[in-house]
């Protein structure tokens, strides 16, 4: 049975420290909706209200262009090894930008300033509802360690083809929305 609250308890933190994935799902008012998998290494709660992700380079940016156009975020975790149990974190999400004053306060505050290869920007959700539900239906998965190619590809791109590639690959969503990566409106206070 779900339940609903309206901030992060203790035991959703526990739960979430736990957890080696989470899923991303974003979305404009048209287009497709994108659903991402990421790491845990890169994830933090700042606080009952708000959580944050330190967002890689990667094939595409669909997020950062949903949250451009329209600024939903949904964050899921499930469990995959012990007790059942999916938590999803509802809000408005925004991006802080690579080099902006605000990552560089996020990266200090809540990554010990430390950026892992290839980063792109960090992704902030303001939490209005947070769900738990049974996951009953989850099925169970041993977790056998993190994957090292981004960190290898990315390593071999360098920071100068990181760029291009990024230029290239993450200004536009697959449905032709813009993503902000670049520009020179402050996307770091929209929604």
């Amino acid at each position: 049975m779900a339940r609903q609250y309206e901030t992060l308890t203790g035991t959703h933190r526990a739960f979430v420290e736990r957890q080696q994935m989470f899923f991303v799902a974003s979305a404009a008012a048209t287009g497709r909706v994108n659903v991402s998998p990421r790491g845990t290494d890169c994830f933090r709660i700042v606080d009952d209200r708000t959580v944050t992700y330190l967002d890689r380079t990667g094939s595409g940016n669909e997020t950062a262009a949903h949250l451009c156009a329209d600024g939903r975020l949904t964050v899921m975790f499930c469990a995959f090894e012990g007790a059942p149990m999916i938590l999803r974190l509802y809000g408005r999400g925004r991006v802080l930008r690579r080099g902006g004053a605000d990552y560089a306060a996020m990266l200090a505050r809540h990554f010990d300033g430390r950026e892992p290869i290839g980063p792109r920007q960090i992704v902030v959700l303001d939490v209005d509802l947070v769900q738990t539900s049974c996951g009953f239906g989850v099925p169970l998965y041993d977790h056998r360690g993190s994957r090292d190619a981004l960190d290898r590809w990315a390593e071999a791109k360098g920071e100068e083809g990181l760029l291009v590639y990024q230029r290239e690959k993450n200004v536009r969503s697959m449905d032709g929305f813009p993503t902000g990566l670049f520009d020179d409106t402050n996307i770091e206070s929209s929604h």
